[in-house]
């Protein structure tokens, strides 16, 4: 029960998500065309609202619900990192014709071939878990 309200949150993400077309393919195709800005306004929306929710929880030293304090830790730049993983998610972006996020909702609106993309992904992220202490971090 003490989840339910992490439940409402990812219904309402999936309202979102199907209301605002960002689940569409068609969509994410005129995105990687250049042939319309609405993709490009929904991720910009979402950097700056995650950059501002960043800065006001370093300010304000905002804490988790469970009391923890919430720490960035800065990263270690390698070109050959962010390339490597940029085109591990490129593929599969344009393999599965969807990012993470609106898997979940694409399987909830009834595509149901999304639940071999889910099932794929949790095997991709299980086999990095194997191997990442052997992989350059």
């Amino acid at each position: 029960m003490k989840y339910i309200k992490f439940l409402g949150i990812g219904i309402l993400f999936g309202i979102i998500m199907t209301k605002s077309e960002a689940v569409s393919w068609y969509r994410i195709q005129e995105m990687f065309r250049f042939q319309a800005f609405h993709m490009y306004g929904i991720i910009g929306s979402a950097l700056v609202v995650g950059a501002i929710g960043v800065q006001l929880i370093k300010r304000y030293e905002i804490r988790s619900l469970q009391g923890a304090v919430i720490e960035f830790n800065d990263k270690k730049m390698s070109i050959a990192r962010y390339l490597f993983g940029g085109i591990i998610f490129g593929l599969g972006w344009a393999l599965s014709g969807s990012c993470p996020g609106p898997m979940y909702t694409l399987l909830g609106n009834g595509f149901t071939v999304f639940a071999i993309v889910i099932l794929s992904a949790v095997v991709g992220t299980y086999t990095y878990g194997l191997f990442k202490d052997k992989l350059p971090h």
